[in-house]
């Protein structure tokens, strides 16, 4: 899956932004309050609603007076999000629109739609269209090649409005679409990463994937090194390309039957355990441990990867996160970090800026004195300090 279209109305300081040929590593730059934040957390209520519902998805965000952009209440917010994915046997440029609406201080979806052309030709063809709880998937996707009559509408009512169709239809895998869809925003990681839930001792179990707040790294440590060695190992020997003097990282269970994260300097004996080791080791160990899982998300998003890490292992991580987005899991990234944007191309950067209370979204790619000083050699993250990333 690559995102490379998203229309966003009345989400907060998003009253109306659209973004297109988004690429597969891109990089979000902004003062603070501009609006970065915002736009992660799309992604991130998105999947809330998909795995919970909307009221749920929406009351975590203080309701959708809260959400609303102020002065709009009364509007309703559309999300719109255009990617390609494989659908029987080709890949399709897929819609996937949602208009969130409030009845009686509750939110339901007012419409919800799910498209994508049958050919090279023609308008999309709605293989989802459901309104407030009511509609049809079509369920034979198969006969794709076949007239619009072939097509079976399997009409359905959902258990309640605010419960999205893609969750309710997504499950059977006679909605092809659908289902392939679910699986899509299931799968994405929206980070949340706390060090202070990674540094923590958790109790034996089992973790494939490090969870979006990190809380599980010693599990997902212990998972590697017994059942994916060889990606372990790589992993070990760029941590300690980045860290000088750590030799080795393992998971140690304890007599109470908790697991704990141990990292070894070469200088001393016996291990450090997690919580004794810095904020930087701990956080650049993690993004390692994501940035190299043996199946990744499609879709990753990383507010502010520079924090509580050495300048100079900025520019690595940048590669890591270019490199990730190559094989096949698109990457977002929000930054406030000069360092950082050196490092970032062109065609990978947009600027936030609020302009008369709502945010606006600008490529850097098209604006020409920019493109103009980058090509003489200037870098992003210089204009940034010099504020030059606004120049008309």
């Amino acid at each position: 899956m690559k995102i490379e279209r998203i229309l966003l109305k009345n989400f907060r300081a998003l009253h109306d932004v659209e973004l297109k040929d988004l690429p597969p590593f891109a990089v979000f730059v902004g003062e603070n309050g501009s609006g970065k934040s915002t736009l992660f957390q799309v992604f991130g209520f998105l999947k809330d609603a998909l795995m919970n519902n909307l009221n749920t998805a929406m009351q975590r965000m203080g309701g959708y007076k809260e959400v609303a952009t102020r002065g709009h209440t009364g509007e309703p917010i559309v999300i719109e999000i255009q990617f390609r994915m494989a659908i029987t046997g080709k890949e399709r440029l897929v819609t996937y629109h949602l208009e969130i609406t409030n009845r009686n201080g509750a939110s339901v979806a007012q419409r919800e739609i799910l498209r994508y052309k049958r050919g090279a030709y023609g308008s999309p063809f709605h293989f989802l269209d459901f309104s407030e709880g009511q509609g049809y998937a079509i369920s034979n996707e198969e006969d794709f090649d076949k007239s619009d009559e072939a097509l079976t509408k399997d009409f359905q009512t959902l258990d309640s409005p605010d419960v999205l169709a893609i969750k309710g239809l997504g499950q059977f895998q006679r909605f092809k679409a659908a289902n392939n869809f679910r699986h899509l925003i299931e799968n994405w990681h929206v980070s949340d990463f706390h060090i202070t839930a990674a540094r923590q001792r958790v109790e034996v179990g089992v973790a494939e994937h490090l969870s979006e707040s990190g809380d599980n790294l010693p599990l997902v440590a212990r998972y590697l090194h017994q059942n994916e060695p060889g990606t372990f190992n790589g992993i070990l020997q760029k941590f300690e390309e980045r860290i000088p003097g750590m030799s080795k990282v393992d998971a140690k269970v304890t007599e109470d039957g908790h697991v704990l994260l141990r990292f070894a300097d070469g200088s001393f004996k016996d291990p450090f355990i997690s919580r004794y080791v810095s904020d930087g080791t701990i956080k650049m160990f993690a993004y390692l441990v994501l940035l190299h899982d043996p199946r990744p998300h499609p879709f990753l998003c990383i507010e502010e990867p520079e924090n509580q890490l050495y300048p100079r292992l900025l520019g690595t991580l940048v590669e890591e996160l270019r490199d990730y987005a190559v094989r096949g899991g698109q990457v977002f990234v929000s930054t406030h970090s000069p360092d950082v944007l050196n490092h970032v191309d062109l065609d990978e950067a947009f600027l936030l800026k609020k302009e008369q209370g709502v945010t606006a979204i600008h490529p850097l790619a098209d604006n020409q004195q920019i493109k103009e000083l980058v090509e003489a050699g200037d870098k992003l993250g210089w204009l940034w300090i010099q504020d030059l990333l606004e120049i008309q």
